[in-house]
Order: structure tokens, then sequence, then C-alpha cells
């Protein structure tokens, strides 16, 4: 194929991923948004393949695996399980840009001479963040699977260790810009950065797993940008970029809905009680039990109710008996909205797709941005599955 037609029918593709983050803001146009991502990156696929390569039957293998893979993931996982199928997807990605730049150091570092110092830093940043987006992917999966402990897994002096292990990768990776350029040193990298991407997500409780898989989501699209560079490939570079931009905005997005700063986020303890400006206010008033009898009179003589899903709605598969009890008071004229916290479902957009699904109008879904100043003007409030 030539290159400029190459070029131009990546482009498109790129254009298509844009369109397809625009499409995937608003939940009535997610779905168009996902058929325009796929159908670019089945563009840019088609045309990777039109290139001279070599091994087409290693590659329709390993694409078919990946395809079986995928398409028995996405009908099979139930929607409670899509966060940590999105974990483990995230963090196959790492880790593919992880073997790619040792793959691309095997392939060139033999060579006469030494590499172009753009070209070895771009392999070294890849394998480190791609490493560390693999394993840190796979405990976050490993917690919402709960195959392991949801409660932070914390140890004394826990940080130096991390230090140290994070010192250990960048150590290797100056010793290779400055030293010998050893494939051996790059396998060292990569361990010491799968062992730092486990030591980053123990002690990462289980509430707090969303903000973790969006940073690493971020992680693998920054990785894959630095594996760009270093094959030359436009399309990755920018594809990345967009992949690690739109992770870092949700997770500060998700950080402020939590009532979390990034620099907490990023290093603070994580699935700890944190004290700070986002605690509730003591305002004197007192909470009281009550009974699903009292809420129904207080429902039945309501203007306008605001429900608020969470996890428990997910698990519970009731977000069709949430629907039904909506149109019940819709017919007697009831205002009904819903309230969208960012990351309730454990991951964002979780809630959107499971009141989708019970045919629940894109108009009635409204952001915590949105919603809170109808607050004060709202009869009852009801939190399902907190």
């Amino acid at each position: 194929m030539p290159e400029n037609l190459t070029d131009f029918l990546y482009l498109v593709a790129i254009v298509t991923f844009i369109l397809a983050l625009r499409f995937l803001s608003s939940p009535r146009r997610a779905r168009l948004g996902n058929q325009v991502g796929a159908a670019g990156m089945a563009l840019a696929i088609v045309v990777t393949l039109a290139q001279d390569l070599e091994n087409y039957k290693w590659l329709a293998l390993a694409m078919g695996i990946g395809a079986v893979i995928g398409v028995v993931g996405a009908r099979r996982v139930k929607m409670t399980a899509m966060p940590q199928m999105v974990a483990l997807f995230n963090g196959v990605g790492g880790g593919a840009v992880a073997l790619i730049a040792l793959a691309e150091f095997h392939n060139l570092a033999p060579a006469t001479g030494r590499l172009e110092l753009n070209l070895s830093l771009a392999m070294i940043v890849s394998a480190i963040i791609g490493s560390i987006s693999f394993a840190g992917s796979l405990i976050a999966f490993a917690k919402l699977q709960e195959l392991i402990g949801g409660r932070p897994i914390v140890y004394p002096g826990q940080k130096i260790v991390n230090a140290l292990v994070i010192a250990a990768a960048l150590g290797l990776a100056a010793s290779i810009l400055v030293g010998p350029e050893s494939q051996w040193l790059l396998v060292g990298v990569i361990t010491a950065s799968l062992a730092f991407g486990v030591l980053f997500a123990l002690p990462i409780g289980g509430a707090d797993m969303p903000v973790v898989v969006s940073l690493l989501n971020a992680c693998t699209g920054l990785a894959a940008s630095a594996a760009g560079f270093a094959l030359h490939e436009n399309i990755l570079i920018v594809s990345g970029a967009l992949v690690g931009a739109s992770g870092t905005l949700l997770t500060l997005l998700m950080g402020r809905a939590m009532n979390r700063s990034i620099t907490n986020v990023l290093f603070g303890a994580f699935g700890q009680i944190q004290t700070g400006t986002g605690a509730a206010i003591e305002d004197g008033r007192a909470a009281r039990s009550t009974t699903a009898d009292d809420v129904a009179i207080m429902l039945s003589y309501a203007r306008r109710v605001i429900f608020v899903p969470g996890y428990g709605l997910a698990v519970a598969q009731a977000q069709h008996d949430v629907r039904a009890l909506a149109e019940l008071l819709e017919e007697k004229g009831v205002d009904v909205r819903y309230a969208i916290h960012p990351v309730a479902g454990r991951m964002p957009g979780h809630m959107n797709v499971l009141l989708a699904e019970a045919n629940v109008p894109y108009d009635k879904l409204f952001e915590m941005d949105e919603i809170n100043p109808e607050m004060s003007q709202t009869d009852v409030a009801v939190v399902v599955g907190a």
C-alpha cells in the first residue's frame, strides 16, 4: 500500500477515535461511540495488515485467539463483573506494550554502535509503564473478583520498599541509556516494574478500585504512545495519547467525586479513612430508622423523587424493580430523576448502562454536578444499594 494512502487511512482512524470519545461522553450516544471506535480500530488493523509484513500465519493465529477471548468475554461476562473484565483487558494491553518494547530492543540493540537516545528512552518508558500497568491491573482484577481480600494490605516500611523497587527499575534503565545496551538489563527493568505494580496496588482498598483502574488505564495509554515512538507508528502515538489523556482526566474527576485530591490518590494510603474538607458537616440533625411502609407513604405524597443507585443495585439486579417503582410514581404525576455518582458501581458509566438496560430514559439520568442543586427542592431521595 502506498505510504501516502496509509497515512491518510491512519488519519481517518484517528479521527474516528476522537469522535468515539466525544460520543461516549453522553449515554444517549454511547452505543454510537462504541461502534465508531470499533470501526476505526478495524480500519487501523486492516491498513496495518496491508503493509509488507512477515509471519502472517502467526499474526492470524494471535488475532484469532484474541478475537475468541474478546467475543466470549463480552457475551458471557455479567454487567456486575464488568469492572474486573475492564481491569483484566487493560492489564493485557500494558503487558503487550512491555513485550513489544523488549522485542524491539532485542532486534535493534545488537546492531553496531549505540541506539539513538530517543529510541532507547521510548522503549524503556513503554517497558516500565506497561509492566506497572500489567501487574497493577492483575491485582485490581483479583481484588474486584474477590480472589484477594478487598481490605488494604499494608506492612511496616511499605513506602520504603516501594521506593527501593522503583529506584532499582530506574537505576537499571539509566544504566542502559549510558552504559551497556544489554537485553538482560531491560529484563531486570521489566521485572522490577512488575514488582512495583504489585506493591503499588496491594495497599489499595476495594472501594478505591475504580480510581486505580482508571489510573492504570491512563498508564497503558501512555505506554502505548511511547511504544509508538519506538516503532515509528503515528497511529499508536496518537491513540495511546488519547487513552492516556482521557484516563488521566477521568482519574481526576473521580478523585474529586470521592473527595480525594489527586496527590492523595497517587501518594496517599488508599483504602484508609481520610479526613479533610470533603467530610460530612455535623449540623446537629439526627438520623432515624424507618420501614418500607414509612418510605411508601413518603413516596406517595412526594412531588419530586430522586433515585441514587449504588453497587448493591447492580449486584441484586434491581434496576428493573427500581424502574417499575418509578413508573408507578410517574403515573401519579411524581417527577422522578436518577442521580448518577461517577464511581457508583465500581466503574464509571456502570450505573448508566444498567439503567439503560431497564429502559430508563436518558433524559432522566443526571450527573452529580447537575443534580446536586436540585436536592434542596426534592421531597425524597432514595439511595438503592449504597
